[in-house]
């Protein structure tokens, strides 16, 4: 795709022989099958998900060096089998450093507004949790108005911290002119968080999930995912167990729970930039963390895969459709007969995305909460 072939002034290609560490690919793992900037710029036409790496993370202090992360995750990830032939994968390399980090910022948004423009998902591996800063300015730039969720054990929005990575949130949520339709955030643990700034995303309407509380309910989450446009994932959600090469708190999601996560986002037909930060290589020695994210990239590939089989919702042939009414409001629940994936019809005759949870609760004469919080946000 020649008209992309501008993005390499801001990229530095790969060596597949050093991320093999010179012993090659097996037939049928990754690294046999993924097209990667090397010495030439790949034909994107037909690629469904595009891999860049960031290792900034001068967002954490400045003086801190360009990470290595993104290439120790390639060499786990390029060593999985490769299950899902019908999606086709890219890996363009890395983000040269900027002379500073706005530079930085400014070269990965530009690589990830061209991406999408071209209709591509794009999966950018980390560096720090603040380049989500550049994920969404690629969706700022051109006017759109997005959905957005972030899955941390922190909520980036300590404006009294000087790194950028502990208030970056606040461009993102409060910024002027502002893109943001809803903002979920997944996973945070609530000892590290003030109770005044839940208050807060309670009062702009967006939805806070306790770590505990996705645990127990993971698949409630995938509708909260189905409409994002922008997905970032902290690695600090993690319990240190699974992603040692993070360090910020012994308790967390599980690598499962992660991985399931990530399958979602895949199956969203909206979500097409998706950002993996926090990995530090340092803390890292046995590798455990660089497998956890490779295999969380799969799921991502899963998920993609499978969303590609969804039907259209005006093709009611291919789902099951409930009527009921509770509070004396009529609705339209549709169950899709490929993926077993809920929608609920609002009072503006929209879908929006739901659970099983949400219709049971309706079809008992009660309001579902999710129906009741999209309506208030629809005021």
């Amino acid at each position: 795709m020649s008209d992309l072939q501008h993005l390499t002034d801001f990229l530095e290609p790969l060596s597949l022989a050093q991320l093999s560490e010179d012993e090659g690919f097996k037939a049928g793992q990754m690294g046999r099958h993924i097209m990667v900037y090397e010495e030439e710029f790949p034909d994107l036409s037909d690629i469904d998900l595009v891999l860049v790496g960031c290792g900034e993370e001068r967002g954490m202090g400045m003086g801190r060096p360009f990470s290595a992360a993104p290439d120790v995750i390639r060499q786990a990830f390029y060593k999985l089998f490769y299950w899902h032939s019908d999606v086709k994968l890219a890996d363009i390399g890395n983000i040269r450093a900027g002379e500073s980090l706005s530079d930085t910022y400014a070269a990965l948004k530009m690589v990830i507004k061209d991406l999408t423009d071209a209709g591509k998902i794009v999966l950018i591996l980390g560096g720090s949790h603040d380049l989500t800063l550049s994920q969404y300015h690629a969706y700022a730039d051109r006017k759109q108005v997005i959905e957005a969720a972030c899955v941390d054990a922190l909520i980036n929005l300590d404006m009294d911290a000087l790194p950028q990575t502990e208030h970056f949130l606040m461009e993102i949520l409060t910024g002027e002119p502002n893109f943001i339709r809803h903002y979920s955030h997944l996973a945070f643990q609530s000892y590290y968080v003030h109770p005044y700034m839940l208050e807060n995303m309670d009062k702009l309407r967006f939805d806070c999930f306790r770590v505990g509380h996705v645990k127990e309910h993971l698949e409630e989450m995938e509708p909260v995912i189905r409409h994002c446009h922008l997905m970032s994932f902290d690695l600090s959600a993690l319990a240190h167990a699974y992603a040692p090469g993070t360090a910020i708190s012994p308790n967390g999601l599980t690598g499962e729970e992660a991985c399931a996560l990530t399958r979602y986002a895949g199956m969203s037909e909206k979500v097409n930039s998706f950002g993996i930060y926090g990995y530090r290589p340092e803390a890292d020695p046995d590798g455990l963390t660089a497998k956890q994210v490779s295999q969380m990239v799969w799921y991502l590939i899963d998920g993609i895969s499978k969303g590609k089989r969804e039907a259209d919702l005006k093709d009611r042939e291919s789902f099951y459709e409930y009527h009921t009414a509770f509070a004396e409001v009529e609705t339209t629940f549709l169950q899709s007969k490929r993926t077993g994936r809920w929608w609920m019809r609002m009072p503006d005759d929209k879908f929006i995305a739901c659970s099983y949870k949400d219709y049971l609760v309706a079809s008992h004469n009660d309001i579902p909460e999710r129906w009741l919080r999209a309506q208030e946000r629809s005021l």
